[in-house]
């Protein structure tokens, strides 16, 4: 009877862990698809406008966005640390913690503005295809100068997720998005009375949107009373070395991993560029119904790094696993949903993005590849968030490092160019990488957990 009952109370337990889980993490899938969304909109109105300006955007946004994950990955070690203040009962700390985020981000910010005023000159060193880069080049100079928003965003987004408080992440995502679409429109096409900006105006679109969210966080932290005991603003601190470098031990590791990853799929964007601009507008249009479904995951993953680094604080690691068991048992659901949608829907999910027919049958073909690897995605995205919520991190940047570049990137390229699969090949690696990353990042993680649990029980 003691066993029925401990197995009935544990049950209940994991059924009250996914409530929570999914409570947390609503809003986050919400923002982080809003934010997927972003590339789907620029991705249509490009696609629109012309096959070239799809292509230059796709090479574009892959450059840009291989740029920031190292340094939003650094700020990724925000929410586990301000939930084990948190859990730990330390809240006093999560200010100075905050303000020292601050003076990172803006850091931060500065390396990207300079990045990507350089970066375009690496298109023709790569051999790009000289329809894409002027194009990509007017991208990337418009788009640089929301990176300073982007990164106070992030900052501020991650101190309000550590604390169990997502919903200023939906709306202000909801925000951008809305903002976006018709500025983007206008700009690109060139409406009321404005010239045709192309792939331009998608760009300075989304600065503006970046700043306008970022200025909306800043007023929804100064003004809140759910955080006012933290005094986020009420004092002036200047950078705080010993503070940024304990930060820094956490997020590094976090920021390569993250790197390792979206490295993998941007290198593999940046290649079908010197394929050309049919291959490279399908791979954008399967990358992108790929990173929008991702972003159910990654919220879930996000909701439970906080449960996990909350778990931490109080030295429980029975909850750390029910945690990480909760959060797979979520995306297990999820990503059957979105594997489904891929298979069945392939083509009419294609044929949102653009009329052109080689571009539409590529594509349809790449989007039954993305749907290979929906399962190993949610799996090595749940085991990173419970070991980042745990603090491990250096272990586990070694593991994508070896994943994604030892095996993934190899595989791609030996069967995209030498086999001449093309990007039928470049996918086969990116399934083999993300499967590796599962089965170590999973094995880490449960051994973690289970080493820990008879002196936490």
């Amino acid at each position: 009877m003691t066993a029925t009952s401990d197995s009935g109370s544990n049950r209940r337990r994991l059924r009250g862990e996914m409530g929570t889980t999914t409570r947390l993490a609503a809003p986050l899938i919400v923002g982080h698809v809003s934010t997927a969304m972003i590339s789907f909109v620029d991705s249509v109105i490009a696609g629109h406008h012309h096959t070239s300006t799809l292509a230059s955007v796709s090479v574009a946004t892959a450059m840009m966005w291989f740029a920031i994950m190292l340094p939003l990955g650094v700020l990724m070690s925000i929410p586990p640390m301000v939930s084990e203040m948190d859990g730990s009962g330390r809240r006093s700390q999560i200010g100075p913690l905050f303000r020292q985020a601050l003076w990172m981000a803006i850091g931060i910010a500065a390396v990207l503005f300079t990045y990507l005023s350089f970066a375009p000159a690496l298109l023709s060193v790569v051999g790009m295809d000289p329809a894409i880069v002027p194009g990509a080049r007017d991208f990337l100079h418009a788009v640089r100068w929301g990176m300073p928003g982007l990164c106070l965003f992030f900052s501020m987004r991650y101190l309000a997720e550590g604390l169990h408080w997502t919903r200023p992440t939906m709306y202000l995502s909801l925000l951008g998005l809305a903002v976006l679409a018709p500025v983007g429109y206008v700009l690109t096409f060139g409406l009321l009375g404005l010239p045709s900006m192309g792939a331009k105006g998608l760009g300075y679109a989304s600065a503006l949107s970046m700043w306008i969210q970022a200025l909306g966080f800043l007023l929804v932290l100064s003004r809140s009373r759910r955080l006012h005991e933290l005094r986020l603003f009420k004092q002036w601190d200047w950078p705080q070395w010993a503070v940024i470098r304990r930060t820094l031990k956490v997020g590094l590791p976090i920021g390569v991993m993250v790197l390792m990853e979206g490295g993998l799929f941007t290198t593999t964007a940046m290649l079908m560029g010197k394929l050309g601009a049919v291959q490279s507008s399908a791979h954008q249009i399967a990358i992108s119904v790929a990173t929008l479904c991702f972003m159910i995951p990654l919220g879930v993953a996000e909701a439970t790094t906080v449960r996990v680094g909350h778990a931490l604080g109080r030295n429980d690691y029975a909850a750390i696993r029910r945690a990480m068991i909760a959060g797979l048992a979520i995306v297990f659901m999820t990503q059957l949903v979105s594997a489904s949608i891929m298979i069945f829907g392939n083509h009419q999910l294609a044929s949102l993005y653009s009329e052109d027919t080689a571009v539409l049958a590529l594509a349809s073909s790449l989007l039954l590849y993305a749907a290979t690897f929906q399962f190993p995605d949610g799996v090595q995205v749940i085991s990173a968030a419970t070991l980042r919520g745990l603090q491990d991190t250096t272990v586990p940047m070694w593991m994508a490092v070896f994943s994604y570049w030892m095996i993934g990137m190899p595989v791609g390229i030996v069967l995209g160019f030498y086999y001449d699969m093309g990007p039928k090949g470049m996918w086969i690696g990116l399934i083999c990488g993300l499967t590796l990353a599962a089965i170590l990042l999973n094995t880490r993680a449960r051994a973690t957990i289970r080493r820990n649990l008879p002196t936490a029980s």
